[in-house]
């Protein structure tokens, strides 16, 4: 006999990149799967499904957060993916950062790797070498371009180039590989199809 699952569903309304938006899921629902499947918000990925990885983080109040296992009738207040830190068409400085440095290789984890560098900023807008590694180290890499990570937020920390100031206008990048970076850096392009997470009928991840 085929066993009936009797699933609790709610409205749940959460304030997403500056915009309310409301959604009709089973409050238990990680907030990831909520951005991915319902909100069709790219950026942050399924890694380890087990907040381990970082793959999935987001800023909620400003705060990096693991997005695949925070209920999404937990979250309260203001969420900002990596779609959410551009403004008016401008990259975030963080953004032409990572650009400017060359950062990303497959670029699967970078999502976790701005975030996290966005929210270390935020608080300490001078952090020392030691506090960037320490910051960033749970953030993993398989592709290992931990320097480039930490050359690109030392860029924004010492003043170098023209992403010297959080709060000046940004330049996008250029040169060959600018305009991949950029996909990858908004949270789209050839990497963000990859491993993509899906809700299956029970609600996990396929």
């Amino acid at each position: 006999m085929e066993q009936v699952h009797n699933r609790r569903m709610a409205n749940v309304t959460l304030n997403v990149n500056g915009r309310m938006q409301t959604v009709d899921v089973e409050p238990s629902t990680p907030l990831l799967y909520v951005l991915r499947n319902d909100l069709d918000l790219q950026g942050p990925r399924f890694g380890c499904g087990l907040g381990q990885c970082g793959a999935c983080t987001v800023l909620i109040n400003g705060t990096a957060t693991r997005s695949c296992v925070t209920p999404v009738s937990s979250v309260k207040g203001q969420i900002t993916t990596l779609e959410g830190l551009a403004r008016e068409g401008g990259l975030h400085p963080i953004q032409q950062a990572w650009i400017d440095e060359q950062v990303p290789a497959c670029g699967y984890c970078q999502n976790g790797q701005m975030l996290t560098a966005v929210a270390l900023l935020q608080r300490n807008p001078r952090p020392t070498d030691a506090q960037i590694r320490e910051a960033m180290a749970p953030v993993l890499c398989r592709c290992f371009t931990y320097y480039r990570i930490q050359a690109a937020i030392k860029r924004l920390v010492g003043g170098v180039g023209p992403t010297a100031s959080l709060n000046e206008s940004v330049v996008r990048g250029a040169g060959p590989t600018a305009s991949l970076n950029e996909s990858v850096v908004r949270g789209a392009g050839p990497t963000a199809s990859l491993n993509e997470s899906s809700r299956g009928p029970a609600g996990e991840v396929a």
